[in-house]
């Protein structure tokens, strides 16, 4: 089974008719239906997780679920861009998908059978899932894209996927809106997550693999087979020795370290339980903001990409310092090992607006971040083969950094402590993503259309030999 290409170069690629800038085959079509993929899947995950404890009152279940979640989704985040270069998108995409239903199930068994067996379980099996879809998404994301607007379109996805949380917000907060001295949510909320989950599941069925993907300068998105068990284990085991990937490790691990902090102790923490669903609307708004700021910034700032990588650390970094600074004011405001989960949105005298604004704050960082990395990833290679690889890399050990995180937290951890960390973690980042972009992003002609008039690789071995370089 194959992409269905001979070498590249051998096969002669019709120039698409530029005006169709909604062909099906284009990378702009197959990013947005990665994006509404995940919209459907992680983004009502994602929302779900926002309420903080996945809406119960006690965090310890979904916190130990979260825990067995990320630890399988380390393993198979990096383990999912060499079965993603083997079996493709479409399967690797649905098996990925289809467990998120499985999670959202389990914690609707949850609100009736209080014990936590099936929860854990679920979450392990949704890690495993998890990391194939994101390895999928990674590759998409990375290397669908015209060179030059690699930023645009991570944006594109950004936004689509974390409308996703927009409108996974409103699902508790319209079905529990009555609801103003409930504390966990209603059966109904996780009927709604799970509709959305099983949609998202059948539509990434309609993902193209990457040779049927035609840039507007009629480029083919890769012209590589399908790989094969061995070639991918070596190429994966020569990412922990490769020095590109290591700069990435503490962004990686920090990229999801917040979220208990977050959603545990600011969302949960702070706010009762219909508010906590508004937040939530905000939140995930908040990240599709970011996105596009950071995106413009990425592609758009300066003519050349290493200087637009720059300032894009330089701009994350002073807005994450001062967020993160913001955080600290408000930590100090609450005794840390006091949970409030009183605040109103409706009631003018609780202290709603700081809060909220901060945790607005929060998920305007995240995407800004998160987006900023993911550009370095793509700045790395062109081809899906190797980038698959590297977002695989990437969502293993941010994955790992995420479990590490939830257990953290159920094991008592001072708040000012998780706060300190999540901001020494990010902070770390920033000078060694300057220094891989000094080092290992290039700088390349760019046509009118955002594509590469000179590929930066025009007749590159394979990845695992460039891999081990």
């Amino acid at each position: 089974m194959g992409f269905g290409d001979a070498e590249a170069g051998k096969d002669a690629v019709a120039l698409p008719n530029k005006k169709s800038i909604f062909r099906y085959n284009s990378p702009l079509v197959q990013v947005c239906l990665i994006g509404l993929v995940c919209f459907c899947c992680p983004g009502m995950f994602n929302a779900l997780s926002g309420m903080g404890g996945g809406g119960q009152v006690d965090t310890t279940a979904a916190n130990n679920a979260n825990t067995a979640l990320y630890t399988t989704f380390a393993v198979f985040g990096v383990l999912g861009g060499g079965i993603y270069n083997i079996l493709g998108p479409q399967f690797t995409l649905m098996a990925g998908c289809s467990t998120y239903v499985l999670y959202a199930g389990s914690l609707l068994y949850y609100n009736h059978i209080q014990k936590q067996a099936f929860v854990v379980t679920a979450g392990a099996i949704l890690g495993i899932g998890a990391g194939l879809l994101w390895a999928g998404q990674g590759a998409i994301m990375t290397s669908y894209p015209p060179a030059a607007r690699k930023g645009t379109y991570i944006s594109i996805f950004w936004s689509i996927f974390n409308m996703g949380g927009v409108i996974g917000g409103l699902i508790p907060f319209a079905m529990n809106y009555h609801r103003e001295k409930a504390v966990t949510v209603n059966d109904g909320t996780y009927i709604g997550f799970m509709c959305f989950m099983a949609f998202g599941a059948v539509l990434s069925l309609a993902i193209l693999p990457p040779s049927r993907v035609i840039r507007d300068d009629g480029t083919k998105c890769s012209n590589i087979k399908y790989s094969n068990v061995h070639t991918e284990a070596v190429a994966i085991l020569k990412l922990f020795l490769n020095w590109k990937m290591l700069l990435i490790v503490p962004a990686a691990w920090s990229s999801n370290f917040m979220y208990t902090y977050q959603f545990n102790h600011v969302n949960k923490g702070l706010f009762n339980l219909r508010t906590r669903g508004l937040n939530n609307v905000f939140y995930w708004g908040a990240q599709m903001l970011g996105s596009v700021l950071i995106g413009y910034i990425l592609d758009f700032s300066f003519a050349s990409r290493r200087m637009r990588g720059f300032v894009g650390i330089g701009v994350v970094s002073v807005v994450g310092t001062a967020i993160w600074g913001g955080g600290l004011a408000n930590q100090l405001a609450y005794p840390h090992d006091l949970k409030v989960n009183t605040i109103d949105f409706i009631d003018s005298g609780s202290g709603f607006a700081g809060p909220f604004v901060l945790f607005f704050s929060y998920g305007l960082l995240d995407a800004m971040f998160q987006s900023l990395v993911y550009w370095v990833i793509g700045a790395l290679a062109d081809d899906s083969e190797t980038l698959s690889r590297y977002a695989g890399f990437y969502k293993g050990v941010q994955s790992a950094g995420a479990a590490a995180a939830w257990q953290v937290d159920t094991q008592g951890a001072s708040l000012m402590s998780q706060l300190v960390v999540n901001w020494s973690l990010t902070t770390v980042s920033y000078p060694l993503l300057a220094v891989l972009i000094m080092l290992a992003v290039k700088d390349a002609k760019i046509d009118e259309e955002g594509s590469a008039i000179k590929p930066e690789s025009p007749s590159a071995p394979p990845a695992v030999e460039q891999e081990g370089k």
